[in-house]
């Protein structure tokens, strides 16, 4: 049986494609907002961080009606790091949009994305989306997406999937390239035409997989999925059990139903077979159970997700400034923050470290990690962090690290100076194609070797290149890569940095401080580009004399400090060395922070002893 008046969807692109500005042409055209509402752009990126940033991080759901049909929409991230996202909410839904741009055509994660759904067997509507943008190429994008359908081993249904073409800022479709259409309605209708209305069995005993789950401060857990067979009702007993875990086997009461109409959950007493819903009540639900009725539990099988391919250590703060600025520092609220983040994102692990102050997180690359570490600091956590390093395996007693698969579009006159950065960073090329007086260049690259690139790479190219990576596999080890070509500045001494101490510094390097700002010994405050480690004193003040007047220092000039955003003091760190991140500073510091004893260690290592 079907439930033809549903149809569940999941969005899915490469990043900044257009997938949540197409979510908000459909939202505004399926009659969710009133005529007279004013509503921001991007309205699905609800999260003070997506906003700011312009992508998504976290998969949400949202549902509007057309001509009678609820539709239920799932928005999902671009960015290869949060795959994970893509890969769990898949279950919930029988068919995709797969968002094209209509100039850069398929992506990294384009494909990674579509070799998914297809592996699920789910129906693809292909969107060929900003066809207003002056250089659109739209036929040829329509030449490569059938291209990549039959490199991904697409079957003849999935290969004859339809077309749309769209401007979603416009918020206008067509199904012909040559006009641009006036509505959303050509989108809407192959949607009801082509994505099939989800099947099972409303008499049967009901059964829903759980494939999301975020928490309510009112009712507690909330476990989002889709109603695979039965119907749910509020106050009916429910057992929970998992597909990969034989002997879970939990009883317990659904409190309270909810559904997704336009932006919001709305509460229900009963929800029917194809729906999704969100289920409250049910404290020991994570992601990947399954909720059955009692007289029949049959656990539905979970998609697997990717494994993750970086770490960092995450460790209570110890600097000298420890606890002046968080409001959690313990080991304890660092522990309980990190495995609850791992219950709800699949991409993440989280384990002890050596010490009760120290824990092992691993996630699917740096910007996923950066963004777990701006959230917890905005939640006014106190910690520190380590270098990221990637996980090394052994296969058939071989030592394998992660590759990836990275795209370049530079400039063509800067070709040269990018070919030898991948030579130094173990980069091998595979393919390189002119296009208008830019290159598009593809590589297969160690994980580690895309430390601190991209800072390099705008540099490099004057801030026009562009640059994607997805994992591709793990390799044999491809030799040493030196981490970084430039050293720090380190204060000599705790205090108040001066003027006068920071124009006598800022000739060894670029400073990341202003006059005024706390440092202690041991802190890093500039770069060296000559690439070693020097101690500074910046708090240094020129002492008063009879031949000095004290408004000498005024005729100064101090060159403006650099300024370090998250992602850029993680790319900084050296294997000595940690970030201290507060709820209002991040600061890099060294382990050892005494001078003398870091010099002890250094002539240790040197002389084989360590």
């Amino acid at each position: 049986m079907t439930n033809d008046k549903i149809r569940n969807i999941a969005i899915i692109a490469h990043v900044d494609h257009g997938k949540t500005s197409l979510v908000d042409a459909l939202l505004k055209q399926g009659m969710v907002f009133r005529d007279n509402q004013t509503v921001e752009d991007r309205v699905m990126d609800s999260n003070d961080l997506e906003r700011e940033r312009g992508i998504t991080i976290l998969s949400k759901n949202c549902s509007c009606v057309y001509n009678g049909v609820k539709i239920n929409i799932i928005d999902t991230p671009g960015h290869a790091d949060f795959g994970g996202e893509v890969e769990r909410v898949l279950k919930m839904v029988d068919g995709v949009l797969l968002v094209v741009d209509a100039y850069e055509g398929p992506m990294p994660q384009t494909r990674f994305v579509l070799e998914r759904a297809l592996a699920l067997q789910l129906k693809v509507v292909v969107v060929v989306n900003k066809c207003d943008r002056p250089d659109a190429r739209i036929n040829e994008v329509v030449d490569e997406v059938l291209e990549l359908l039959i490199d991904l081993d697409a079957n003849e249904e999935q290969l004859d999937s339809p077309f749309v073409f769209a401007s979603a800022r416009n918020g206008v479709s067509s199904l012909d390239p040559q006009q641009a259409g006036k509505d959303m309605v050509p989108l809407f209708e192959t949607i009801l035409k082509h994505i099939p209305a989800p099947e099972g069995d409303d008499k049967a005993p009901a059964q829903m997989l759980i494939s999301s789950a975020e928490h309510n401060d009112y009712v507690g857990k909330l476990a989002v999925g889709k109603i695979s067979r039965g119907n749910l009702v509020v106050g009916q007993n429910v057992a929970l059990c998992n597909y990969h875990d034989n002997k879970k086997n939990v009883r317990s009461k659904i409190v309270s139903l909810f559904v997704f109409e336009g932006l919001k959950k709305v509460p229900v007493q009963e929800v029917k077979m194809g729906d999704i819903a969100c289920v409250a009540g049910l404290e020991d639900v994570q992601i990947g159970d399954t909720i059955c009725d009692v007289s029949s539990i049959e656990p539905i099988e979970f998609v697997k997700i990717a494994e993750p391919s970086v770490e960092m250590t995450f460790m209570v703060n110890d600097s000298p400034f420890a606890g002046k600025e968080g409001k959690f520092v313990t080991s304890r609220h660092l522990r309980d923050r990190l495995y609850k983040e791992a219950v709800k994102d699949l991409s993440l692990r989280v384990s002890d470290g050596e010490t009760a102050e120290r824990f092992k997180v691993c996630g699917r690359g740096e910007m996923h990690l950066s963004i777990l570490i701006e959230n917890m600091r905005r939640d006014g956590y106190e910690f520190q962090v380590s270098m990221p390093k990637v996980l090394i395996k052994t296969i058939d007693g071989v030592k394998c690290e992660p590759i990836d698969r990275l795209f370049l579009d530079v400039p063509e006159d800067c070709t040269g100076v990018v070919m030898q950065k991948m030579g130094v960073r173990k980069g091998e090329l595979v393919g390189m194609t002119p296009h208008g007086k830019r290159m598009k260049m593809e590589f297969t690259i160690p994980s580690r070797g895309l430390f601190g690139f991209k800072s390099e790479l705008l540099t490099d190219t004057r801030g026009e290149g562009i640059i994607n990576s997805i994992f591709l596999e793990y390799q044999p080890w491809k030799g040493e890569i030196k981490r970084r070509e430039y050293g720090s500045l380190i204060a000599h001494e705790s205090g108040e940095a001066v003027v006068y101490g920071l124009f006598n510094a800022q000739e060894r390097g670029d400073l990341f401080i202003n006059p005024g700002t706390p440092v202690y010994a041991g802190m890093v405050v500039g770069q060296n580009p000559k690439g070693d480690d020097i101690v500074v004193n910046v708090c240094k003040k020129k002492h008063l004399s009879n031949c000095r007047s004290s408004g000498s220092d005024d005729a100064l000039r101090l060159t403006p400090p650099r300024k370090m955003s998250l992602e850029d003091a993680i790319e900084f760190l050296a294997d000595d060395e940690i970030l201290e991140v507060t709820p209002k500073s991040m600061r890099i510091r060294k382990i050892i922070l005494d001078h003398n004893m870091r010099l002890r260690e250094k002539g240790k290592i040197l002389r084989g002893e360590i």
